[in-house]
């Protein structure tokens, strides 16, 4: 399977100005290493058959014929070859000469591509030999080393969702580039053939340009350009490669190298392409541009071996940037919640805490919430509500914590309640079933509602998105409060977010917090065990959260199917998980996703954090009865 993935190479060869046989040689080098690596789109840089800084030898008649030569022997070298190779060459047409990008497959020229937006400024003289691809209204017939093709603006067919499209150098730098007309017409992939020469400060302002560029056409943007060799005259060029997918750097090669440089990576059509269809604001345009089938690429297997599968996608994969991201993130949540206590005219808020993770982050939350407003702390009234699995560690936890923050403490056992409610509905407490289970929490929400009455606050709840996705809540229990803090805040990216404020407190605070960060996940609703410790360990039921949180993003945002999320999970936890246990917990996530729709389609108000949220009102809408069987086969 290719799994939706396609394999592109960014190639910056060894060259010799005005020497197209020696650059023809470096070339067929480089696509005989592309096809070692399984590559099936090869991108050379701006003029790769002559160099780019040739100057008025582009006039020469000697000069196109050996670039046509060359072209012509690279074309056939790719005879029966399973790979597109896009070249660029000047191409003599009509009664002027274009800088084209040149898309070969199979040992045929498929079609030639000019550019459109000549530079002609600073160091740049372009216009003195090439005309711009804007003059062509439509496509048109050309003849070209032998082959019957055409010569304009065009998309190219690939097979399996895969389109692609090319630009040239300048054409990106413009306010209106190319490619997001052809991305409006369909294409996915946009290639850009360029010559950038360097200066100080130009690589990340570079960088930047083409990651955006990837981000607003939602595609796979793969910029290469020309080397060391190109003349020295004035300029200096280093070869820079580039490829990037929907914002995303996913490889990028060393500049300023001697030899030849290929850049790889594995691009997602299948993601790139359900972003799209989700993203109503993505324009679909008509236009003038033809379409070419390249019917000759065989894409039917992908190892991913050129992808990195990012295994905790909620959490910033750069480390630097998990402070600024935990910092907003906190900020958003604390805001709503202050907006919602203010347009009630409530007098604080009142949550329960347990001592586990979610409870300690939608406390922090309102401590911020309370500074926000200009409130003192004691506005929040935490209460804790000892039960039959309530253990010492996270008792204490919640008590001291609650000092620490100096919020309103209060006690209220449920014990005697629960077991007087299991007398009554005939229910023997020695069953320690589901009954059992949630009585406790459903006792404990009717404690906190009541409270909030009685003292005119606002009820904050504290489950998170991870537990709505999988339905480990208590229906009219803990599923239900007044204001989520925590709804779209999924479990792997709780831990960040105690930890970042951890880091942020004073020693007794962030020792709290610290060893709660250290406290195995519970409800705490079976009794501990014969030590006192948490006997009740959520993920020894439903699996560990990092792989359905994982199976959450994947699924959610791009709609991938079972096999798929299955092999990017044996990709991203390789050495982790076993393939039996992703697998088991795969079908786990699967079955309680479909089946725990009807707790998300009541659930409360609250603050959406990030890309993914399962809000009924916004992000997910979902029949609570559909049918699983087929998405878990």
């Amino acid at each position: 399977m290719n799994y939706g993935m396609i394999r592109l190479a960014c190639a910056s060869p060894k060259l010799k100005v005005a020497s197209p046989s020696y650059n023809k040689n470096e070339i067929i080098k480089l696509i005989d290493e592309a096809l070692e690596k399984n590559v099936k789109i090869l991108v050379t840089p701006e003029l790769s058959v002559t160099g780019y800084t040739c100057a008025d030898l582009f006039f020469s008649k000697a000069l196109q014929n050996k670039a046509e030569a060359a072209l012509k022997e690279i074309t056939d070298y790719t005879n029966g070859k399973n790979i597109c190779v896009i070249l660029g060459a000047p191409v003599s047409f009509l009664n002027s000469l274009y800088n084209c990008a040149v898309v070969i497959a199979n040992g045929e020229i498929k079609g030639v591509v000019p550019k459109q937006c000549i530079a002609n400024y600073n160091e740049f003289y372009e216009k003195r030999w090439f005309a711009s691809g804007r003059d062509f209204k439509s496509v048109q017939p050309i003849r070209l080393c032998g082959f019957d093709t055409k010569i304009g603006s065009q998309l190219f067919d690939l097979g399996d969702g895969a389109v692609l499209a090319a630009e040239i150098c300048e054409d990106l730098w413009t306010p209106n580039p190319p490619s997001s007309t052809m991305a409006c017409l369909g294409a996915n992939i946009i290639i850009n053939l360029s010559a950038s020469d360097e200066y100080v400060s130009k690589a990340q302002y570079r960088r930047d340009l083409i990651s955006n560029q990837s981000a607003r056409c939602i595609c796979a943007y793969a910029y290469t350009s020309s080397g060391v060799y190109e003349s020295s005259t004035d300029l200096v060029f280093s070869g820079a490669t580039l490829i990037c997918e929907n914002g995303a750097v996913l490889a990028e090669g060393k500049r300023f190298s001697r030899e030849n440089v290929l850049t790889i990576a594995d691009i997602d059509i299948e993601k790139l392409n359900a972003q799209r269809q989700s993203n109503m604001s993505f324009e679909n345009i008509s236009g003038t541009s033809e379409t070419i089938p390249i019917n000759c690429i065989d894409n039917s297997d992908n190892d991913l071996s050129y992808r990195y599968v990012d295994p905790h996608p909620f959490v910033p994969s750069d480390k630097a940037k998990v402070k600024e991201r935990c910092e907003e993130i906190f900020a958003i949540q604390a805001s709503g919640l202050a907006k919602r206590i203010e347009h009630i005219n409530s007098g604080g808020c009142i949550i329960g805490i347990s001592g586990g993770l979610d409870s300690t982050l939608a406390l922090l939350v309102s401590v911020q919430a309370m500074k926000l407003l200009g409130k003192k702390s004691s506005d929040i009234l935490g209460i804790t509500m000892p039960g039959f699995g309530t253990t010492d560690r996270t008792y204490n936890n919640a008590i001291e914590l609650m000092k620490s923050l100096g919020v309103g403490i209060k006690e209220i056992s449920i014990k005697d309640a629960c077991i007087q409610h299991m007398k009554d509905i005939e229910h023997d407490e020695s069953v320690k079933d589901i009954t059992y289970e949630n009585t406790q929490a459903r006792e404990r929400t009717q404690i906190l509602f009541d409270m909030a009455n009685k003292h005119g606050k606002l009820l904050v709840g504290t489950g998170d998105l991870s537990e709505l996705a999988m339905g480990w809540c208590t229906y009219n229990g803990d599923h239900m409060s007044m204001y989520g803090v925590n709804v779209s805040v999924p479990k792997t990216l709780v831990r960040y977010l105690v930890e970042y404020v951890a880091h942020e407190s004073n020693e007794k605070t962030r020792k709290i917090l610290l060893d709660i960060l250290d406290t195995p996940v519970s409800p705490e609703l079976l009794p501990p065990d014969e030590n006192g410790k948490i006997a009740q360990k959520t993920e020894d039921n439903i699996g560990p959260y990092e792989l359905h949180d994982f199976f959450l993003y994947n699924f959610v945002r791009f709609g991938f199917d079972k096999a798929k999320l299955k092999r990017l999970a044996q990709k991203a936890f390789d050495g982790t998980y076993t393939n039996d246990e992703i697998e088991k917990w795969l079908n786990v996530f699967i079955k309680r996703f479909f089946i725990s729709q009807f707790k998300r389609s009541c659930i409360l108000d609250g603050p959406k954090v990030g890309s993914v949220s399962l809000s009924p009102r916004g992000d997910w809408r979902m029949p609570s009865d559909a049918s699983f069987e087929d998405f878990i086969k």
